[in-house]
Formats: C-alpha cells, structure tokens, sequence
C-alpha cells in the first residue's frame, strides 16, 4: 500500500529546497508588509478625508480668516490646516510694522501653500512604491522558485531512475505552491496600489483647489 502524502502547506514548505523556502519566506514577508501598508494607508486617507471636510466647513462658515487662524495655531495636525496657516503665516509675514504690504506678497503665499502641498503628497504617497514593487516583481520570485523546484524533482528523477508520477508529484506541488505564493503577494498589491494612488491624487487635488481658492480670496484683498 502506497504510504499516504501530507500536502499540507507546512508539509510542502519542510520538504521544500532550501532556496524555494527562502523564494517562500521573502514572499509571505512581503505579502505581510503589503497588507500592513494597505491598512495604515487605509486609516490614513480616511483620516485625512475627515480632517479636509471639517476644516473646509469651518473655513466656508463666514468666520473670520484671523479668527480661523489663531484657533488652529500656525502648526496644525491635518494636511488641510497646515496648507492654510502655511498661506496666512506667509500672509501676516508680508505685512510691514505700518499695515503697507512687502511686494511679492502673492507669490511667497502661493509658494508656501505649494510646500505644504507637497509635504502632504509625500506624506499620504510614502509607502505605495512598495506596492508597486510587490505587485510587479511577487509573480516573477513565485516563477523563479517554480522553475528551481521543478528542476529539483527532474534531478530526483535522475537520481532515482523512476518515472513514477508520485516521485515528482511532491516535488511539483512545492515548485506550484511558490508561484501561488508570488500571485497572493501581487494581487493585492497591484489593486491597492491603483486604488490607493487615485485616493491620494484627488485628496491632493483638493488640497490644490482649496489653495487656489484660498490665493483668490488673498488676491482680492491685495488689489483691494
């Protein structure tokens, strides 16, 4: 009676190569960190969502702009805050002891708020460049482990002069089970990652177009 096989993903990954296991190891580390990322990006975004909706209610609430600006300080905690007190520090800044505005005064402002865009682009983009990396290059470790695993059982095939289907059946399950591995870790970092990227360009597209709005209500006051 033929001794019966554990297939197993515990027993595929013992009786795995010492280099499939490594291919296997790097691709559950990556797929943990993958999902890690996802997550805090997650929790961020929807942060940030909040943070940019109260603040765009408090600011469109008619209160004043100085008033507005001394209740969240000069360094706010949400992106949406800090491109505002980045805008009206900058504001106050070009106003001389006599109240006459320094020449340029439109041009620092939309500079400020521009560096605080950016900050907070970097900021919600750190990260997605793994998710890139994942998706593009998990698939192709998967293959490379598939095809050394398969060499292996080939080579036991040579060895043991046996062509039996149950020699290099184990040995080809360990190879398949890489590359299952490799499509595990990039699925869901390809899909993340495009889903991910499109939140965070229009979370900085609104930022973009409060500060445009912000910067045309300044102006006003300017040639006012």
């Amino acid at each position: 009676m033929t001794p019966e096989i554990d297939f197993s993903f515990l027993a595929l990954f013992a009786r795995a190569t010492l280099t499939v296991q490594l291919v296997m190891i790097l691709l559950i580390g990556m797929s943990f960190w993958s999902w890690s990322i996802i997550i805090q990006k997650w929790i961020t975004f929807r942060r940030a969502r909040s943070e940019a909706d109260a603040f765009d209610a408090a600011f469109w609430s008619g209160e004043p702009l100085d008033d507005l600006f001394d209740q969240i300080g000069p360094a706010p905690d949400g992106a949406a805050q800090k491109v505002f007190a980045s805008g009206m520090t900058e504001w106050r800044r070009s106003h001389r002891e006599t109240g006459d505005l320094i020449p340029g005064a439109q041009q620092r402002i939309d500079r400020s708020m521009d560096v605080a865009i950016a900050k907070a682009s970097e900021r919600l983009q750190n990260g997605l460049s793994f998710l890139a990396t994942t998706g593009a290059t998990a698939p192709f470790i998967g293959l490379f482990g598939t095809v050394w695993g398969i060499k292996h059982s080939f080579e036991q095939i040579a060895i043991q002069q046996n062509t039996n289907l149950a020699v290099v059946a184990p040995g080809i399950a360990e190879a398949l089970l890489a590359t299952g591995l490799g499509l595990l870790a990039a699925i869901p970092a390809v899909v993340a990652y495009n889903k991910l990227s499109a939140d965070a360009d229009r979370i900085v597209g609104g930022y973009e177009a409060f500060a445009d709005e912000f910067a045309t209500l300044l102006s006003r006051q300017l040639d006012a």
